[in-house]
């Protein structure tokens, strides 16, 4: 490991093998880049960072991984968008995606494969989610994967609601000569879903095979769940260097377990394949929201490895 100087900020950097990686755990717990060196010397991207010239507004960069908690996606409360109620029946705001990526943390581990950076609640996020816990994220990495693993402790009297998630930007196309067309992803799904954006419910998405063409547009903001098995893959059609995403530990995730894929346009330098712990507006509807109870933890481990 070592730091690097980036836009007046100070980044580590690992190099695990042929992979390098590159975090600023303090802001977010965000891995920004990952690459590999090929046998040819040239360098992919797996996880996509754009060139920037400022860090402000650093959590709205779309690249790296930014850290989904303690809900993904928006949550609603009576159909009112970036709010949600507790079981103390109290209404309280929530940010698109959370409180974490936009948060402070302090690293607490840094060694020569990863680290761990334990979140610092700021007065916006008391104000969100205002109990009494240690949230963790902890990344482990490997010369062609990587781990990433939250860890929610729970330090007060009542049950601690959460369904968090990941937002990986994966760079689409990784080679100069094919585009998004040119790759496929099999997500072994039993059901799709999407969210109503107006009261936040889901509503039934769209029917998908077992393969389906990044280029498909349906694949946007749809909600994957019900999944066979942990695995999701994608790459392009000849299968040199597909990435595998696997969501959780179990070889069969649980059943409101959610995939969701996303990209901005057709001509976005990525694509987003983000497991999360359940569907968007998990307070709202219940569907994948887990509860921690008094003095209890819980852990949501996801892997990334190029194969």
């Amino acid at each position: 490991m070592e730091k690097i100087s980036y836009l007046d900020a100070t980044l580590l950097r690992w190099q695990v093998g042929p992979s390098t990686f590159l975090a600023l755990p303090e802001r977010g717990a965000r891995l920004m880049n990952w690459n590999v060196t090929l046998g040819d010397g040239s360098v992919r991207d797996v996880v996509y960072w754009p060139e920037l010239n400022t860090l402000d507004e650093f959590h709205k960069v779309r690249g790296g991984n930014p850290i989904l908690f303690p809900f993904c996606g928006r949550t609603f409360d009576e159909n009112d968008i970036y709010f949600w109620r507790a079981a103390d029946g109290v209404r309280r705001p929530m940010p698109l995606h959370g409180i974490a990526r936009q948060g402070e943390f302090q690293v607490v581990h840094a060694g020569e494969r990863g680290f761990t950076a334990q979140f610092l609640p700021g007065e916006e996020a008391r104000a969100c989610y205002p109990f009494d816990y240690e949230f963790t994220v902890s990344y482990r990495f490997e010369p062609l994967a990587l781990f990433c693993e939250f860890t929610l402790k729970n330090l007060g009297a009542a049950p601690l609601p959460w369904s968090a998630g990941h937002h990986f930007y994966f760079t689409v196309p990784w080679s100069e000569s094919l585009t998004r067309g040119d790759y496929t992803i099999r997500i072994p799904a039993a059901k799709t879903y999407r969210q109503d954006f107006s009261t936040g419910k889901l509503v039934p998405g769209p029917r998908l095979g077992a393969e389906e063409n990044l280029a498909n547009k349906e694949l946007i903001d749809c909600i994957h769940s019900g999944l066979r098995s942990r695995e999701i893959i994608f790459g392009d059609k000849a299968g040199s260097g597909r990435i595998v995403v696997g969501h959780g530990v179990e070889r069969v995730p649980p059943p409101d377990a959610a995939l969701v894929t996303w990209t901005a346009s057709d001509d976005a330098p990525f694509y987003c394949v983000e497991p999360w712990m359940g569907p968007p507006n998990g307070p709202g509807h219940k569907t994948g929201l887990h509860l921690v109870p008094a003095g209890g933890t819980q852990t949501f481990l996801v892997e990334v490895r190029v194969q």
